[in-house]
């Protein structure tokens, strides 16, 4: 029998919590430790959908990447049915449902986030980006124009579009950084990269960034990439549990164009 804490610290030898910035919230957010779990849903985001799906197929436990919970973002000042956060704490109490979160931690891990992004975006000789272990810097084996990496990039991924900034480069280094990574803009130039891929990006940061090719391929993209991965380590350590990956959950973006 397999115990919800026996999870958090297979997870936790993985990407320490350590690892996790000062404001972050993870680990066992929801539930009991010593619940003894059968199924479980990896997930992104733990959404509504996704606390339903968990339901519908007796999961005892769902394993995301973002904080169901995070008081940095979010403060929880009550536990109403009627407010989002509050309705979806509520139904995973209601229905026994412990929640884990790798966050942070998990994107500056070895064999992360990032380094799982950077694996699928054809990087090699990979270093991480950020002092923090954020962001990973790595080449391409052929050099490519900006059109045709972007055309990788959204294919690899799955992305439904993606913003670009064409900074005057074609692509060789390049840089990424899963989710929201715009603060790593300058370490990316620093370090020699002509690539950034990441997310989120602002308005200011397309049009003062110089010299450096920017592409936005979407917060759930960059970061869903961790899901099969966490399933896979779930199945190789736990061989005698039911894990699935989250087929509700899907990029809330879409892109129009005439």
């Amino acid at each position: 029998m397999t115990k919800v804490r026996e999870i958090e610290g297979l997870l936790y030898t993985w990407a320490p919590k350590e690892l996790a910035a000062s404001w972050d919230n993870v680990g066992l957010l929801v539930g009991d430790p010593e619940t003894t779990v059968q199924t479980v849903l990896v997930a992104l985001d733990i959404t509504q959908g996704v606390v339903e799906e968990a339901a519908e197929i007796g999961a005892e436990l769902i394993v995301a990447h973002h904080p169901v919970m995070n008081c940095a973002w979010h403060p929880v000042q009550t536990l109403r049915e009627d407010d989002p956060l509050g309705k979806k704490l509520r139904t995973l109490v209601r229905e026994n449902i412990s929640a884990i979160c790798m966050h942070t931690n998990l994107d500056a891990a070895e064999g992360g986030v990032n380094d799982v992004l950077a694996e699928k975006l054809g990087l090699t000789d990979v270093l991480p980006l950020g002092e923090d272990g954020i962001g990973r810097i790595g080449a391409l084996k052929e050099e490519k124009s900006l059109a045709e990496y972007t055309s990788f990039v959204v294919k690899s991924l799955g992305c439904n579009g993606a913003r670009v900034r064409n900074g005057g480069n074609s692509v060789r280094l390049v840089a990424v950084g899963g989710g929201a990574c715009g603060s790593y803009i300058a370490a990316a130039k620093e370090k020699g990269c002509d690539t950034f891929v990441t997310s989120d990006l602002k308005y200011n940061d397309f049009l003062d960034t110089e010299g450096l090719n920017l592409i936005d391929a979407g917060h759930f993209p960059t970061e869903n990439v961790i899901c099969p991965v966490i399933a896979a380590r779930l199945r190789e350590a736990y061989p005698h549990l039911n894990v699935v990956v989250s087929a509700s959950h899907k990029e809330a973006l879409e892109y129009y164009m005439n």
